[in-house]
């Protein structure tokens, strides 16, 4: 009878499979859909009740879903409650998004870099749950009636977790962990669309059914989606940071951490266009964020005096430039730069608040919408182009960097815009979306330029190339 083999002639256990280089099987896209479907039925509901509310206190009402009082008569642009009612609503959203946004860029500061040592789960589930909270305050507000400060409160406690900046930041830096430099423009435009198909849906259903029922359902909906969304990044969502390590969370380091990106001595040139970059977003999400404010505001208003079904339409067309902007971008990228996509996304921009701040009637609205349709083309090329200057050990640092951008960029927008659409409504009602129109000619500029200088530095170095063998 043979003996048995060695040990060392058994059969090897097969080696473990590769690591895996692709994206995990549960992605961050259905918790920045669901996030962002809360969000896209809470704001211009909120806004609509605070109109509601607070022209009902000034008897200047009007019934569920109709138009405003003084509309479509001719002297609504005279009718002093309905002025003094847009004032109110303009200041209380001011107020509340001053609140909520000035927390929240501490909060997400200090959040994101923490979340590049204990993976991005945590960061996904809190700001999760402070979006819940803030609903299921605003239903206890609509409830029983209470004093529309409360708001501010829930508006304040969302901030204090991270609100929804951290999430959009997070959920872009798990997209960074996930891909490479060359899919990644495309990878940050799918989840840029994911923004526009939940703010679509919301829009759509939020502008009917609260037309239908009024507010206190919808606001059920966006209470369960915000606790989907925190379900989902509990039991679904895989860790992308490889090598978790803990942390402190209360420490200076992460903000030395983000310092540290624009001030390293090393790689000049990089830290200088990293510095640009962030300057053009800044403008660009400025001015989104304080447009789109202001666009259920000024078409609730005369003279376009919409109800609340088109309004839903309206913000259902603005939501829509997220997909055409992902297929314009595809389709441009076959023959174009990403900068120049982006210059052009720039201008669809422009032409587009140009004319939405001339529009008298509703055919003009949604024409200045259709312009718009490559309007959020250049943020994702922009934030593509801020992960390839830093090395993959940055990109937890860089992303804090971006999510501290955001979140000055809706401090600004809240507090710019918002005081300055009650401030000219006696000459221009839409001059904020042309003063949004000049702003974007900055960071326009600010792209051109980085590419025409980096074009001209390659031409150079290939000159000095060509000339080295004659001249030795």
């Amino acid at each position: 009878r043979s003996a048995p083999p060695p040990p060392a002639a058994m059969a090897a256990p097969p080696p473990p499979p590769p690591a895996r280089r692709c994206s995990p099987v549960a992605s961050a896209e259905p918790l920045l859909f669901l996030a962002t479907l809360s969000l896209g039925l809470q704001g211009p509901l909120a806004t609509q009740y605070l109109w509601d509310r607070l022209g009902a206190e000034r008897g200047s009402s009007r019934p569920n879903g109709s138009r405003p009082a003084g509309c479509g008569n001719g002297s609504a642009d005279d009718d002093p409650r309905q002025q003094e009612v847009e004032a109110l609503v303009s200041h209380w959203n001011l107020y509340i998004n001053l609140g909520g946004f000035f927390v929240g860029l501490f909060s997400v500061t200090l959040f994101g870099p923490w979340s590049d040592s204990v993976g991005r789960r945590p960061a996904l589930i809190l700001p999760a749950v402070g979006m819940a909270v803030q609903a299921a305050i605003y239903l206890l507000v609509m409830y029983l009636q209470l004093h529309v400060a409360y708001f501010l409160l829930g508006r304040i406690l969302s901030g204090l977790m991270g609100d929804y900046n951290l999430i959009l930041a997070s959920c872009f830096a798990y997209v960074a962990d996930t891909s490479d430099k060359r899919t990644r423009t495309f990878r940050v435009a799918v989840l840029e669309a994911c923004l526009g198909i939940a703010g679509m849906l919301a829009s759509i259903g939020g502008g009917q059914w609260r037309k239908a029922q009024g507010y206190i359902n919808p606001f059920w909906l966006v209470l369960a989606a915000s606790l989907a969304a925190t379900l989902y990044a509990v039991f679904c969502l895989q860790e992308s940071v490889k090598q978790q390590k803990p942390a402190k969370l209360f420490t200076l380091s992460h903000y030395k951490a983000v310092y540290r990106l624009y001030t390293a001595p090393e790689q000049l040139s990089s830290r200088r266009k990293l510095a640009l970059y962030s300057l053009a977003f800044f403008l660009l999400v400025t001015v989104h964020f304080g447009t789109k404010d202001l666009f259920v505001l000024y078409e609730l208003g005369s003279p376009l005096c919409w109800a609340s079904d088109l309004v839903g339409y309206g913000s259902a067309a603005s939501y829509l430039a997220y997909l055409s902007s992902l297929g314009g971008l595809r389709l441009l990228q076959l023959c174009l730069e990403d900068t120049w996509v982006a210059e052009i996304g720039l201008i669809s921009n422009i032409s587009g608040l140009v004319v939405i701040s001339l529009a008298t009637t509703t055919p003009l609205m949604f024409t200045g919408y259709g312009i718009l349709f490559l309007s959020m083309a250049a943020t994702p090329v922009i934030r593509a182009k801020l992960s390839k200057l830093v090395s993959e050990t940055e990109q937890g640092a860089l992303f804090a960097s971006v999510a501290c951008v955001e979140g000055l960029c809706s401090l600004v927008a809240t507090g710019v815009f918002n005081s300055l659409y009650p401030a000219t409504l006696h000459f221009m009602r839409g001059f904020p979306f042309l003063f949004g129109a000049i702003i974007l000619l900055l960071p326009a500029a600010i792209i051109g330029w980085i590419e025409i200088w980096d074009s001209n530095h390659e031409y150079s170095h290939f000159s000095d190339a060509s000339l080295s063998p004659a001249d030795g």
